[in-house]
């Protein structure tokens, strides 16, 4: 008997009570969250080497962040090394490793390890978690932070593998690649283009940028950060503080311009962008082919203070016919042109995941949520879906920034989660999961307010699914979103006893998640 409950004691010792899929942004911030709130029985699986995710598998020249590092950073670590005020790359991955290793996460991470599957025991209220290479992890929660830039996306050109030049993706940048004196192809115009053509445009012999859409380009006001401003900062982190709320709230009230549709939101923003090429682009032909055909706002917003002066240096060309074929020596154009090259640089962009799961789970009965999610992936404040009990997605569907920092939702959802995560253990429960009427409530009022935003007013973009829908980004402020989730409701959940009988949520639970979220914030 003795011999028994040792085993049981140990079998019990190697079920985490959470499993966390990814090591980026939202990973490394819950791994750092559980430990706050004095849970260490957890574990973060990443297929990476190390911490950073995005920012430590994007290494292309040029690569850097669209939000502000003041912003673009956890809120209980403002860091005061930043050397600008708009970060490159490198910087925010050594910020993330500062984090890990700060807070102690990094003996908490399993690296070089691919999640396959889950699959949800009933019985016991555990989640079983396949990896790539065979082993399975049993958790009682599963929280997967995979977000959504981890997988590229290669364009199909039709007699793409005939180029006998180098081929190279901006998500996974060869460095062995030599551009200095080459002859060299750009595809695309996206966020990735503006940061790479005028990281390389100096190097190459000549650049060929092909553009299908030309976008809406506001300037970068980017600034070096001095070195008695750094040391301001490190002695009154509150100063860091007040610059990330002004930035933050800078963000909040010009989101209506960027995300509602309606004229009189984008006359505005659109006459300044207008402005903005108009001054810095002389040449009317060039102007018209950089000028933009859908709103302000329906594409991502680019921000970048050197791509109208890249295009006009005069080793570089804009293509604006469409690719026919790549051939052996280049690109062929629509026009017929062969375009001679030595190098080409896809800037394509990611595999969005509208459909289908970040992991193939099998939830209650066996369901799969690949399957449900076939047409479109959704869940309950982007957070929880039915019939997946304990299973939690951090920046997943309809909870994508618009128009501000993509850590300002993740910490939100963050502390939501700790929540559930601490009711499951203090009501000693096998399982929470989200009522699907609630859950579709929330999808109908996302779908609702989706109709007014900007990004249903006709042009095509990565924010909507491939039946035209937006489940990707939040059609709203991050302030009302946080507000939403500030407290996690058990009466909006499903909650089976150990015993597998479904309980009633009391009154304290509320009043002890509500403590959670102070807690956690």
């Amino acid at each position: 008997e003795t011999h028994h409950m040792a085993s049981s004691k140990k079998e019990a010792q190697n079920i985490l009570e959470v499993a966390i899929v990814g090591a980026g942004v939202s990973g490394l911030g819950m791994g750092i969250q559980l430990l706050k709130a004095g849970e260490t029985n957890f574990k973060i699986f990443d297929k990476g080497h190390d911490v950073g995710g995005t920012w430590r598998d994007n290494t292309y020249p040029g690569c850097g962040c669209d939000v502000k590092s003041s912003l673009y950073s956890y809120s209980f670590e403002p860091w005061a090394e930043w050397t600008n005020s708009y970060a490159k790359q490198g910087e925010i991955y050594k910020y993330l490793r500062h984090c890990a290793t700060k807070y102690g996460v990094y003996p908490y991470i399993q690296f070089n390890t691919s999640i396959t599957g889950s699959v949800f025991d009933e019985q016991a209220g555990l989640w079983n978690i396949t990896t790539a290479d065979g082993k399975t992890i049993q958790a009682r929660n599963v929280v997967t932070a995979v977000g959504p830039f981890s997988a590229p996306k290669v364009a199909e050109f039709k007699g793409a593998e005939k180029f006998k030049g180098k081929t190279v993706h901006t998500a996974a940048w060869d460095h062995s690649v030599e551009l200095e004196g080459k002859r060299v192809g750009l595809i695309g115009t996206g966020a990735t283009a503006v940061q790479v053509g005028p990281a390389i445009a100096d190097k190459v012999r000549n650049l060929v940028v092909f553009q299908r859409t030309a976008n809406w380009i506001m300037p970068r006001p980017d600034r070096n950060i001095e070195e008695a401003e750094k040391a301001l900062n490190r002695k009154t982190p509150l100063n860091m503080k007040m610059n990330r709320l002004g930035v933050y709230w800078f963000n909040e009230l010009t989101a209506p311009f960027l995300i509602l549709k309606y004229d009189m939101f984008k006359a505005q923003p659109e006459k300044m962008a207008s402005s903005y090429l108009a001054r810095k682009v002389k040449d009317p032909e060039l102007r018209k082919k950089l000028t933009p055909t859908f709103k302000f706002g329906c594409k991502r917003v680019l921000v970048s203070s050197d791509w109208y002066p890249t295009m006009q240096k005069e080793h570089v060309h804009l293509e604006t016919n469409a690719i026919e074929c790549i051939t052996e020596k280049g690109i062929r154009t629509a026009d017929g042109v062969e375009h001679e090259l030595d190098v080409i640089i896809y800037a394509t962009g990611y595999e969005v995941r509208h459909t289908g799961s970040p992991i193939d789970a099998k939830g209650i009965g066996g369901a799969s949520l690949n399957e449900k999610w076939k047409d479109g992936s959704e869940a309950y404040q982007g957070i929880s879906t039915a019939g997946f009990p304990n299973l939690y997605f951090l920046v997943g569907p309809f909870t994508g920034p618009g128009h501000t920092s993509v850590i300002a939702y993740a910490e939100a959802q963050i502390g939501y989660v700790i929540q559930a995560i601490k009711l499951r253990q203090k009501r000693k429960l096998k399982a929470i999961s989200v009522k699907p009427e609630v859950e579709q409530k929330f999808v109908n009022t996302m779908d609702f307010r989706s109709e007014h935003t900007v990004w249903k007013s006709g042009c095509a973009s990565w924010y909507l699914s491939p039946n035209g829908r937006n489940n990707t980004l939040y059609p709203g402020l991050n302030a009302e979103y946080r507000m939403r989730i500030a407290r996690f409701n058990p009466a909006e959940y499903v909650l089976t006893a150990s015993n597998g009988k479904t309980v009633k949520p009391k009154v304290t639970d509320h009043i002890s998640t509500g403590l959670m979220a102070i807690k956690a914030a």
